[in-house]
Formats: C-alpha cells, structure tokens, sequence
C-alpha cells in the first residue's frame, strides 16, 4: 500500500470531469446552474463558469445558440420527471446531442438536473468513416466469399449469372445453421441442386442426404414412405418392417421436392414430427427420436393454397425460416451458353462424340425463353447429340419451339390450318401442348394437371402420338 485514500476527493471529480470529451452542467433542481466542465466551455465557445449560479435558462437565451423548441429542456425534465434529448445548435454552426437527466433524492424530489452535450457534428464525421470503412470491410467480405463459393461449388454448378452467385453465397452463409429453407422458382431451375450444394457445405454433410420428390409417391403410399412402418402393421407389410424416409435422414438432411403435392392429413404428421422431433411409424407403439435439417422445394404458391385451406399456415412457416427463389433461366442469359457447353461436354463423353454447337444455334439459344429451363436446355443437348449426323450441330437440327417455326411446320405452310382437316389440327394442337407441359414440369401427373386431364388419358395419347 502506498498510503493514499482508495477514495476520491470532490475536487479531483471535477478535475477527472474537466478531461471528458462530454459536456457537462449539472444545475440544482431550479435549473440554477451548480458545475460545468471545460469540454462544455471549448464546445459552446464561452466559459461556462460565468454561469455558475445562474438560471440554465440564460444559456438557452443567447443569440448564438438555437433552441429546436420554443420550450426550455429544464421545464421539461421538472415537468415530466424523464429525460428529455434535444439537437441544439452552436455559433460554431456544430449540431449539439444534449440530454438532461433528472436526479431523485430520497423522497423523490429532483434534486439535480445533468445535462450531457456531445457534438453531434464530430458523431456523424466519426460515422462517415466508420461507413467508409464497413464499405472497404464489406466489398473484401464479399471478394472473400466468392472466393469460398467458388471453393465449395463442385464441377456440376454452373454459375455466371449475378443473381444466381448472390443466391449461392446466401445459401453458403446459412449452410452450417440448421434452420429449415425453401427453395421456390419455376419447374427445371435447379432447386435440387441447390438443396444438396446447402447439404454439402453443412456440418451434416457426411451424414445422409435423402432427396423424396412428392410428386412421384402415389396419395396411397405416402403415409408409409415418409415415415415407415412396424412389422405386421397391415397386409401386405415387409415381415421386419420399414424404416422411412424422414428416419432414413436421420442426422443428415431431407430434402422434400415439390412440397405442394403433400395431402392435409400428411402435412399435420410432418408438423408434428417437426415440431417434436421425433417419428412414430404406422403400427409403432413408441415415436423414435430424429435430428434433421429440413430444406423443401417447390414451384406452386404455397400461400395461395394456404388461402385455398389446401396447405397448412402453421406448417408454411415452420419450413419457410428462409426463401431461396431461384430466377428462371430466361432471366440467366450469360449462363445459357455456359450451361449448354457443359452438357455438351457431357453427352459427348458418354456418347464418346465429338459435336460442337455453331454460333447460329449458340444465337437462337440466347433468344429462346426456355420454359422448362435448365431441365429442357439439358434435354436438348442430350437429343442433340445423340441424334445429329453431323459433328456440327445447326439450327435447321433445332426443335421449332426454338427456332421460331421451321418452313414445313404445317401451321407455316400456304394454306395453315385450311388446307388440315380437323382431326389433323386436333392432333396437332394435341401434341404440342403435351410436349410443352412434359417439358416444363417434373412428372407426367404434374403434365396431366397442367393439362386438365388425368393421368391415364395423358398416358394414352402420348402412346398415341409417339410422346
């Protein structure tokens, strides 16, 4: 010890007070000013100790400071009991943060008022540099990330477009989280894609991905699929049962594609499991615990059927945590030629060609809207390869639908329609909108629906017509 008080004395309070770069007046409970500090006395460019034991008042009166009200803080704060927080304006044309605080005695009386004043100039002086350096720290994040992302993309995703890069380094920041995502967008955009590139960079990655597209499981099989079920449960059941989707992810990720095609009374067991985190398979006596990461796709408006009563609200939110829309390939041009190469590439390994696409088709490609997106761009190619003559692949070898029409398209002929008798124009028109719905949804009952039609008539007229 060195034999000074551990306490400190009233003047060295003020001494220490003097050395903050915040104003200080500390005035009694009158508003007659008691104490101010010199910070106050350098920011107001007058000697606040002139105005030691005078009305606060008085400051507020002077021409060169300007009030935002016509009121006094110090009525305010003696009228309302609170803090009250103004800008006032100096001769030094700096903008003034100033508070006053009332100070309570033990009867509750005010027996202090302090007033704290801080340039506000110099704050937002400090906050522009403090911005400009978030802006240099933020555009080096993101030069960091796209370095990551392109780490962590594998050879199979394509990516030039800037909307679609945004979308995967989303999709790698929520990566190691375990919050449930939805993956919207239209038919062929890519989503399952997208769903095991999250998987993939999580921490669940050496674990199970189970991929289960809804819109492939008949209504009757879906209860048994998803969530299993115990020896003996009805006829027909294995002999040692069956394990279901939902326990096959168990510590992994389940990705539920095409969620809208889920029935009410499944949706209500899905939420229950969600929810409990724990699986009773049909015929079981006790629910088995699960740990999942949930991701589900979709290309209807769930909300929608929300408002239809054919979607459950509860269950909408517990899956959609957070939204991935993934834009349609019409709105990707530069990764159109990117896209097409690279499955050309691969149906010339497999199919051990060597064709090239002409400058002319890389042209009409960019042109084309291609309403099944990546899927039909994909399809294409593989027709394409495996169905050219030539090592060069041309327009006049593009579908119609690609090209605009075709000089023997019988629409385009002299004549059109009138020289088609109706049975021909019937099964024209019948063929090409089957062809459009199969390429621009996932299933031949998601076509069928498309169509309006059910799923037996759609089958009969492709036999039909050779689809």
């Amino acid at each position: 010890m060195n034999g000074k008080s551990p306490y400190i004395r009233m003047r060295d309070v003020s001494r220490v007070y003097d050395e903050l770069n915040i104003g200080i007046i500390i005035t009694n409970g009158q508003g007659i000013i008691i104490w101010g500090n010199r910070y106050y006395s350098k920011l107001a460019q007058f000697d606040i100790r002139t105005y030691f034991g005078r009305d606060v008042r008085e400051i507020s009166q002077r021409e060169d400071v300007s009030l935002p009200t016509e009121s006094y803080m110090i009525d305010t704060v003696l009228k309302t009991r609170q803090s009250q927080t103004e800008v006032v304006r100096y001769r030094t044309t700096d903008y003034v943060l100033t508070t006053g605080i009332p100070i309570f005695n033990e009867n509750q009386e005010i027996d202090f008022v302090i007033y704290s004043i801080t340039n506000y100039s110099e704050l937002m002086n400090l906050q522009e540099a403090v911005s400009k350096s978030a802006m240099q720290a933020l555009a080096l994040e993101t030069h960091l990330r796209n370095i990551q992302i392109d780490q962590n993309i594998g050879k199979d995703i394509i990516l030039s477009d800037r909307q679609m890069f945004n979308i995967y380094g989303k999709a790698l920041r929520l990566a190691p989280t375990s919050v449930s995502v939805m993956l919207t967008g239209e038919s062929g955009t890519g989503k399952d894609v997208l769903a095991k590139f999250i998987h993939q960079s999580s921490l669940r990655k050496d674990e199970n991905f189970i991929h289960v597209n809804m819109a492939t499981i008949p209504p009757a099989l879906f209860e048994s699929e998803l969530f299993g079920y115990a020896p003996g449960s009805f006829t027909g059941a294995a002999k040692n049962g069956k394990n279901g989707l939902i326990q096959l992810a168990n510590n992994g990720t389940l990705f539920l594609d095409e969620i809208g095609e889920l029935p009410l009374d499944i949706q209500a067991k899905l939420l229950q499991v969600i929810q409990n985190k724990e699986i009773r398979a049909i015929g079981a006596l006790e629910a088995t615990p699960v740990d999942f990461r949930i991701i589900c796709a979709t290309n209807r408006d769930l909300l929608q059927m929300v408002k239809d009563h054919e979607f459950r609200l509860d269950l909408y939110y517990r899956l959609n945590t957070i939204e991935l829309s993934l834009p349609p390939l019409r709105q990707r041009p530069t990764d159109i030629p990117l896209l097409a190469t690279f499955f050309l590439n691969r149906y010339n390994r497999q199919n051990r060609c060597k064709k090239h696409l002409s400058s002319d088709v890389l042209h009409l490609f960019s042109r084309y809207s291609w309403p099944g997106n990546v899927r039909e761009l994909q399809h294409t190619i593989e027709s394409l390869v495996v169905l050219c003559p030539t090592d060069t692949i041309t327009p006049d070898q593009l579908p119609e639908d690609i090209t605009g029409g075709h000089p023997d398209d019988p629409l385009a002929a002299p004549g059109g329609l009138e020289s088609m008798t109706l049975k021909e124009s019937v099964a024209l028109l019948e063929t090409r909108m089957i062809r459009a719905a199969l390429d621009t949804t996932e299933s031949a009952v998601q076509a069928a629906r498309k169509l309006g039609i059910d799923a037996s008539t759609l089958s009969k007229k492709r036999k039909r017509y050779g689809l």
